[in-house]
């Protein structure tokens, strides 16, 4: 049996179909089919069952499942934490970022936090940054997050502080006069979507769904960047929601501007998550000024696990 196959199982279990996770895993789809059949051989029980949408874990399956979720979350972190008395040395920062937030919060934040610390910064999808977390690829996680959308860290094993705030708000191309080229009052308006692994798209859903909003809109691109939705709203491809944090330069240019009013803007906070056990002396010193400043938010593990309590006051929110 091979770390790889339950790699695989986890990422089976899912997405649910077996082309997606055998993309994920970056493997051919046979190949994949094979280390599957390999780890049920070895589990001596199916794990998987066919269905007319996908695939569904069995009963044997779902018992497995809760098992394995941990046991290699275990091993990642054995490794990182291993890892992170060596980087102790060399006191390196490894911090896991959305794109979003590499380009506009990050910068001016770690420069107010660590100033003085070698940085590796990982920028990716939400989805990719939370799986780097789980495998002890990063000591934190800096995304945008909203109570109403639970993501994979959203468990005693990990913690969050918020430390800042920002709006998702719907833009588009000016027309000649300047008013926006649509508005969500119109039918099936050009959207430019998030694509399935971009949290920000997740969180738009369900805050929309919580509210009953639900403008008439015709996808024609998706991308899990906020930049490149920016840049096709910006050169008149539709209209896009992006984090007002990213969108400020270009909307006090004019190159785009609001296509709704403030009904249409989702509250987000900006937060920085990490594991719920101890980390290098460098990290733990990032934490403790990250929690000095900023507060706990709901739904996570306690925010008090290192450095001061995170529940104090939230002045250096970002400005949106």
């Amino acid at each position: 049996m091979q770390l790889d196959w339950l790699e695989d199982f986890l990422a089976l279990a899912e997405e649910r179909n077996f082309s997606r996770a055998a993309d994920r895993r970056n493997v051919t789809q046979p190949a994949f089919g094979r280390r599957i059949r390999s780890l049920e051989q070895w589990a001596g029980t199916p794990l998987f069952t066919r269905t007319k949408t996908g695939t569904d874990l069995s009963p044997a399956g779902e018992q497995f499942h809760g098992y394995i979720q941990v046991s290699v979350r275990d091993l990642y972190r054995a490794r990182a934490a291993a890892q992170e008395v060596a980087d102790q040395a060399a006191s390196v920062l490894t911090v896991a970022a959305t794109h979003a937030l590499s380009f506009t919060f990050f910068p001016h934040w770690i420069v107010d936090h660590a100033p003085h610390e070698p940085i590796n910064l990982k920028s990716d999808s939400l989805q990719a940054c939370e799986r780097m977390m789980q495998r002890g690829e990063a000591s934190f996680l800096l995304s945008h997050h909203h109570p109403l959308l639970r993501t994979s860290l959203d468990t005693r094993d990990f913690v969050r502080v918020e430390i800042g705030e920002d709006l998702l708000v719907p833009v588009c191309q000016p027309d000649a006069a300047g008013r926006p080229r649509w508005t969500l009052d119109g039918d099936e308006v050009p959207h430019l979507a998030y694509s399935a692994e971009s949290g920000l798209g997740r969180i738009l859903a369900a805050d929309w769904a919580a509210r009953n909003l639900a403008p008439s809109l015709a996808v024609v691109l998706q991308s899990r960047l906020a930049a490149a939705l920016l840049s096709m709203a910006i050169d008149g491809g539709g209209v896009a929601w992006v984090p007002q944090s990213l969108a400020g330069s270009a909307l006090a240019a004019g190159t785009i501007t609001y296509a709704a009013d403030d009904r249409y803007h989702t509250k987000v906070a900006i937060t920085l998550a990490r594991p719920a056990i101890a980390l290098s002396a460098v990290s733990e010193t990032l934490w403790a000024a990250a929690c000095g400043r900023g507060k706990a938010v709901r739904g996570s593990g306690r925010a008090s696990v290192a450095g001061p309590d995170a529940g104090g006051d939230s002045r250096r929110r970002h400005s949106t």
